[in-house]
């Protein structure tokens, strides 16, 4: 039988190329896993914990939705979720302002949200977006925010990195410790549609549609830094 350790020189060799300010500590798991009711858990401030996942794609994308779960106490601006090409990094971009508003970007374009105020408590968000209209739609905890427009007639590019965790203001890097997340983050799921108003509401009540871009219940992903995989805090 041919050895593996070529195949693991090849993987460490382009990982390291990647991420070279983290490699020491990355844990990667090549099969995917199912991360029912766990969390990825940041539990401090920096510029080198993250997570990356491998997306199932295989075409520009015409549409979109991304939902997941965060909790955190942050009071600045910080990511939650960043899909970046090597043509532009922000290709998707959910951000969260100091101010209490939230950008929504794809493409490079961006177009802000500002949900009701609220205490710290683990909330429920889904994007949508779609390329026919430019129609892109914020969901906090199950409530739509007003719609809003913006990339009609845009495709996503497929060659991507999917961080959580960081901003990615460079393909795979470029990241800010002051928009880094500090705190809890589960149940990311993304498909290649605009979910319904009804399934975003069975989605946030905890009922599933399979997706079929990222799956938390068969994930493929990479820890890097200080990254833990904890039972998640919300029901």
């Amino acid at each position: 039988m041919e050895s593996a350790e070529p195949f693991q020189d090849l993987l460490k060799h382009e990982t390291r190329a990647l991420y070279p300010q983290t490699f020491w500590s990355s844990v990667l798991f090549r099969r995917a896993l199912d991360m029912h009711t766990k969390a990825f858990v940041f539990p401090k401030e920096s510029d080198n914990s993250f997570v990356t996942l491998t997306a199932q794609l295989t075409k520009p994308l015409k549409a979109f939705t991304v939902c997941l779960h965060v909790y955190t106490d942050l009071t600045r601006d910080y990511s939650l979720f960043s899909y970046a090409t090597r043509q532009q990094h922000n290709e998707i971009l959910l951000f969260k302002g100091k101010t209490g508003v939230y950008s929504v970007s794809v493409g490079g374009a961006d177009v802000f949200f500002k949900p009701p105020e609220s205490s710290p408590a683990p909330m429920h968000f889904c994007v949508t977006w779609e390329s026919t209209s430019g129609i892109t739609e914020l969901w906090v905890d199950g409530k739509p925010m007003v719609r809003r427009s913006m990339k009609r007639g845009y495709s996503l590019g497929t060659e991507a990195s999917i961080v959580l965790g960081q901003e990615q203001d460079a393909f795979a890097g470029g990241f800010d410790k002051n928009q880094s997340l500090v705190g809890d983050i589960g149940d990311v799921n993304m498909w290649d549609y605009v979910l319904s108003p009804e399934e975003i509401n069975t989605v946030y009540a905890g009922g599933t549609f399979i997706p079929n871009v990222l799956d938390w219940r068969a994930l493929k992903y990479k820890t890097y830094g200080e990254v833990f995989v904890k039972r998640q805090l919300w029901p």
